[in-house]
């Protein structure tokens, strides 16, 4: 997967490609709730925080989001009400954060995080998980928690399908701290809040294209065949199944990717043609070091009443 939520990011967060006026109003429909304003908290803005927040802070919420790095606050005051410099090991500041709001969102990853080590990972997840169910024992307003993590849980299912009672077998360290983190993050949902994680595929959208990423094997030829299955999800469906899920007061664990289930090889083929690149080939007779391939289902999400925007791959 593409770790998509590290605000080292450097796409600029006050230009996002979610159109507010259409997601706003078939949010509302699905969702079948009046307006309501609220304190929100996004703790990690970067590329997925930041978009989140320029959407709500346009309805007129007061949002408040934070980033680890100081040279980010001036481009993030344009998308938020408040911007707060601080880490998720911060317990304190993290009290300070939930304290009367309605709606907190946990977008958070290790600084350059396909690089990161495994203590950056343990860090990172579990050290703001434990703080934040603390912090959220000394917020009573907080009724909605999204977490954001990561279908990396499911490890290598050599394609087959998997879905929300699947049992987890990540394939590394990395994946069982993100498993854990879900798992203590869950400690915080309570008659009165409700805890919603959102297990994403790999993400894309604007200044993170399709063609950016899986451009570069036009014309080159790959060992093996091709074949193992690559889930995405685009910038705009995270935006509104968070928001959904703050409308419907969702709780519980919920597989977040489009309906595609393309192999790694269909994906390039398609961006290929439609870019008019020369095709990628697949030499089967060369071994391979193996990754994960695995179908997720996405039933249960929908199940909700939440209406992709983007069900197929959008090149």
């Amino acid at each position: 997967m593409y770790d998509s939520m590290n605000d080292s990011n450097s796409v600029d967060p006050g230009l996002p490609d979610v159109d507010l006026t259409e997601l706003r109003s078939l949010l509302r429909q699905q969702a079948q709730l009046p307006q309501l304003y609220e304190n929100i908290a996004i703790l990690g803005c970067g590329y997925v925080g930041s978009a989140l927040a320029d959407f709500w802070q346009t309805q007129g919420h007061f949002v408040t989001g934070t980033t680890t790095r100081p040279e980010r606050v001036a481009l993030l005051s344009r998308l938020l009400s408040q911007v707060v410099v601080m880490t998720g090991d911060d317990a304190h500041g993290l009290t300070s954060l939930c304290k009367g709001q309605n709606t907190v969102v946990v977008s958070v990853s290790p600084s350059g995080s396909r690089l990161a080590s495994e203590s950056d990972y343990a860090t990172t997840y579990l050290s703001t998980a434990r703080n934040m169910v603390e912090a959220l024992r000394h917020a009573p307003d907080v009724q909605q928690v999204v977490y954001l993590s990561s279908c990396s849980v499911y490890g290598d299912r050599q394609g087959s399908w998997v879905d929300e009672s699947t049992p987890l077998d990540p394939v590394d360290r990395r994946g069982q701290v993100i498993h854990q983190a879900e798992q203590i993050i869950s400690l915080a949902n309570s008659p009165t809040r409700k805890v919603c994680i959102l297990r994403l595929g790999g993400i894309y959208g604007r200044g993170r294209e399709l063609v950016r990423m899986l451009g570069g094997l036009a014309g080159t030829s790959l060992p093996g065949k091709g074949d193992r299955i690559v889930n995405w999800i685009h910038l705009d469906d995270i935006v509104g199944a968070i928001e959904f899920a703050r409308l419907s007061q969702l709780e519980g664990i919920y597989n977040l990717v489009d309906d595609s289930q393309m192999s790694i090889k269909e994906q390039a083929e398609l961006i290929c043609c439609n870019y008019g690149l020369p095709n990628v080939q697949w030499d089967g007779g060369h071994p391979i070091q193996r990754r994960p391939s695995v179908r997720i289902s996405n039933h249960k999400i929908k199940a909700t009443g939440y209406n992709l925007t983007h069900p197929q791959l959008l090149v």
